[in-house]
């Protein structure tokens, strides 16, 4: 059994949630992780920002669950197939997770567009990469074209039987074609290609519209007291 020492930052406001504050536990920085770690600390509500792993460690909220759904069970609904049929012309580019202006751009765009009133508009090179990428995590930058025009960017995690979501963002432009979803849909389609047994889906809060959409992929289970199970 290996020890893994944590720390704990201090309260602050929650992200998702109005009038509720927020604490984290991290897994400290003297401790070197990689891969098959991150594919354990998964399984346990851990995700990943940056190189830093984290579980929500609110004494007074629970309403952060940890989500993964079960791909080879998924079957889309009605309107996930009509985002797969509006996206057939979708180019895929699967590169790894470097630095690129393009991509720097397109996210800047999509900040200003969709997240105005949070830290992350403006935000500089640096900071963009180092939040995406990880030195000892296996990241993928999953490039979404049309008619050879970078329309989004999905970043997601290759561990040892999962890929997990960190992040998806698009051209403001091509806002008509879900980008969102069809990035999901993907991911779920190319963790079944490599015979993966799950995709993490970050963390799935009721209340939150913007953490709740998670529900619309089934079967999802969630991360309660420790057990997996079912979110209806």
């Amino acid at each position: 059994m290996i020890s893994i020492p944590l720390y704990l930052d201090n309260p602050h406001k929650c992200s998702y949630l109005d009038d509720l504050s927020a604490q984290f536990a991290y897994i400290h920085p003297d401790f070197s992780l990689n891969t098959d770690f991150y594919s354990q600390l998964i399984s346990q509500g851990f995700r990943r920002s940056g190189d830093h792993a984290y579980k929500p460690y609110c004494t007074t909220c629970k309403k952060c669950i940890p989500a993964r759904l079960a791909v080879q069970d998924f079957h889309p609904s009605r309107q996930q197939r009509r985002t797969l049929k509006k996206n057939a012309d979708i180019e895929i580019n699967i590169k790894p997770a470097k630095f690129e202006q393009a991509h720097y751009d397109l996210y800047q765009r999509y900040q200003l567009s969709r997240h105005t009133d949070g830290g992350m508009t403006n935000t500089t090179e640096e900071n963009y990469i180092n939040f995406l990428s990880s030195d000892w995590c296996n990241t993928l930058f999953i490039e979404f074209s049309c008619n050879n025009e970078l329309a989004g960017v999905a970043v997601v995690d290759l561990l040892d039987n999962a890929l997990s979501a960190v992040y998806t963002f698009f051209d403001p432009r091509f806002s008509a074609r879900s980008l969102g979803v069809y990035a999901v849909l993907w991911q779920i389609d190319h963790a079944k290609s490599l015979g993966l047994e799950w995709l993490y889906l970050g963390y799935w809060i009721e209340n939150c519209q913007k953490m709740s959409y998670k529900i619309n992929y089934q079967p999802l289970q969630g991360l309660v007291d420790n057990q997996w199970r079912a979110i209806p």
